[in-house]
């Protein structure tokens, strides 16, 4: 089986889908990877750390395409700048194609692809359970987002984090405010408080007040039922204008005493819920910060502007983007687990492809086969 690690064309992007530690275990195991040259180099993978693995390092990225069983990608299939075609039409006809796909957002990507009679794997469409955690590369990228939002919050606030007892008297901790408990909030309020800071977090849902706590925040949340609150893959609920009135109440009461803000509510497949408005923003301290971790797909607070950093009312507002990729080593190396461990999946134990459609984890995450959508190609990414 021959497998290509093209080198990403996306503007910025950092990440490489499998770093050299993968290829060197797929190699072993008797497969055969080609690695564009200069494929890592953004993530600080060489190529002669993939050569020294056994890996095949290739220049002309058509012809490694028309050779390719597998392609493994972090971004989904895009025009590419040199080779003149659209990524998905240099895929050879029948080949699997494993990356973050966006299916829900890219439906002539989506038909591209049954047209080819591509196999697509969507990473954001891996069913949320217990058999599939190591393919999880959602909570993988939002570990690293959520770390990375804390420390832009932290460089962005004139304060210092924690308590200090100085010469010049005693300076009191910074206080944290996260908007939503998933795996980036969690992360936030954990890197938050060893940092130093004290730490609030809201969230609809009532079952993540244990683990909140247990990183040692306050938890801030309505009275609610789970079924009220949550949704399939225990992911938050779009909540009825009553209670999404009452949980703007809730978050405009905290929001004065607060020095930083990180906002991390987003529902799958539709805009980030709309939590903090100008109004708000006006009550809070000049100088605070609010680093809005869903500015990709809408923003959490009314003022964000992707991929912008302004200042309204005395508040400094950051609408980061691609936020995981600002970390490219770890993002690399966590995302290339995730997708090696669905490649094994996907594979016999003689190392070649065995797509079992009955299968939960393969149905689950399939976006196109044999010329068709499949089911997941309409799921929430």
């Amino acid at each position: 089986m021959r497998i290509l690690i093209p080198k990403e064309v996306a503007d910025r992007e950092t990440r490489v889908a499998l770093v050299p530690e993968s290829v060197g275990r797929l190699v072993k195991a008797g497969q055969e990877v080609m690695v564009e040259a200069g494929a890592g180099e953004r993530a600080m993978f060489l190529d002669q750390a993939y050569a020294d693995l056994g890996a095949k390092i290739v220049s002309d990225v058509k012809s490694a395409y028309a050779q390719a069983d597998v392609v493994l990608k972090v971004r989904a299939p895009m025009p590419h700048p040199t080779a003149g075609a659209h990524e998905a039409d240099l895929l050879r006809e029948g080949c699997v194609l494993i990356g973050f796909l966006d299916p829900t957002r890219n439906a002539e990507l989506v038909q591209r692809l049954a047209e080819r009679k591509v196999a697509a794997f969507a990473m954001e469409a891996v069913p949320r359970i217990s058999r599939a955690q190591n393919m999880d590369a959602l909570s993988s990228m939002a570990t690293v987002a959520g770390y990375k939002a804390t420390l832009i919050g932290a460089l962005a606030l004139g304060k210092f984090f924690p308590l200090l007892m100085t010469a010049a008297g005693t300076i009191p901790p910074s206080k944290v405010f996260v908007l939503g408990a998933g795996v980036a909030g969690l992360t936030v309020i954990g890197t938050a408080r060893r940092l130093g800071a004290v730490v609030e977090a809201f969230d609809v849902r009532p079952a993540v007040k244990q683990e909140v706590e247990s990183l040692g925040a306050t938890f801030v949340g309505l009275p609610m039922e789970e079924a009220e609150a949550v949704a399939e893959g225990g992911y938050a609920k779009e909540l009825s204008k009553e209670r999404h009135e009452q949980e703007l109440k809730l978050i405009a009461d905290r929001l004065p005493s607060m020095d930083l803000v990180i906002t991390s509510a987003m529902i799958p497949g539709k805009p980030a819920p709309r939590l903090i408005s100008e109004a708000m923003v006006k009550t809070m301290r000049p100088g605070s910060v609010i680093v809005d971790m869903a500015a990709e797909t809408g923003g959490n607070c009314e003022l964000t502007e992707p991929d912008q950093v302004k200042t309204a009312h005395g508040v400094i507002i950051h609408g980061p983007i691609g936020l995981p990729g600002q970390l490219p080593v770890h993002a690399s190396q966590m995302y290339s687990r995730n997708v090696a461990a669905l490649l094994k999946h996907l594979t016999t134990k003689e190392g070649t492809l065995n797509l079992d459609f009955a299968d939960e984890i393969t149905r689950g995450a399939c976006v196109t086969r044999d010329a068709v959508a499949a089911p997941a190609a309409g799921k929430a990414s």
